[in-house]
């Protein structure tokens, strides 16, 4: 059996406070977008994993592999024979390898009838990473805690056309939360997105972790101005970079560097 494990851009990113743990509680929108990249798996004599596409640093910490043993710990599986094409960039912010983990383990459900409800793989999600529970559902979510409470929201870009450009700088968790400064919004992005129409989401909508980003990586503030100049109605950086995306009412039409990953499609 075969899925396309898609992409999600966030709308808006606010980091609200560090907790006792070392997470951090923020507040978010996620949605989700088309680029996609295709996920199998299938009964096999010994469980193994290969790819394509983009590399993947050590398969053997890899995240669909940790949804089949996360499963195994509680149903009798078979040992499967997984291969991930990776087109996802990876570091960008655009939650591939949580998805990944999501459909690997909603394929694994309908291939060997384990009758999971969305509330049961939401939970084993969970375990995964803070935001692989959001693919269970693939729906626009308003999220918080540190990604997990999802509560989804009627949402609907339709009619718009997104570009997404990655400069290819991989930036990881760890450095995106070096110089975060939380702090409580002046507004709710959910009273934003429901109190505001989207030409004026680019005065109110931000990501927090895009001011300190773009004093290390100057040429995020360069996409993000020209995604602008080019007659994005709204860009932003997606999670924590260094996926740079602008949203359009008409397919875009730009020049980029050859060596920077890029997609379009609409919404």
């Amino acid at each position: 059996m075969i899925v396309f494990p898609n992409a999600k851009i966030n709308l808006g990113l606010n980091i609200l406070h560090k907790r006792d743990d070392g997470y951090h509680e923020l507040e978010t929108c996620f949605y989700p977008v088309k680029w996609q990249e295709a996920l199998e798996i299938i009964p096999s004599d010994k469980t193994i994993i290969t790819t394509s596409g983009i590399p993947i640093p050590d398969d053997s910490e890899n995240i669909i592999l940790k949804a089949y043993n996360l499963l195994l710990a509680d149903f009798n599986l078979p040992p499967v024979k997984i291969h991930l094409h990776k087109a996802i960039p990876i570091g960008a912010g655009l939650g591939g390898g949580s998805a990944d983990a999501a459909f690997a383990l909603k394929l694994m459900n309908d291939e060997f009838s384990l009758g999971l409800t969305e509330f049961n793989m939401i939970d084993y999600a969970s375990q995964l990473g803070a935001d692989c529970s959001f693919f269970i559902k693939n729906k626009p979510c308003l999220a918080s805690g540190i990604g997990e409470k999802l509560v989804e929201i009627d949402l609907s870009l339709k009619g718009n056309f997104i570009l997404m450009i990655y400069p290819n700088i991989h930036i990881s968790t760890k450095e995106a939360y070096t110089n975060i400064k939380p702090q409580l919004p002046s507004i709710s992005i959910e009273d934003i997105l429901n109190q505001y129409d989207l030409r004026d989401w680019k005065n109110y909508l931000i990501n927090d972790f895009e001011m300190p980003l773009f004093k290390t990586y100057p040429i995020l503030q360069e996409i993000k101005s020209g995604l602008y100049d080019a007659g994005a109605t709204y860009a932003s950086m997606s999670g924590s970079g260094s996926c740079m995306f602008g949203i359009f009412d008409q397919k875009p039409d730009i020049d980029f560097p050859e060596e920077y990953t890029t997609w379009i499609g609409d919404l």
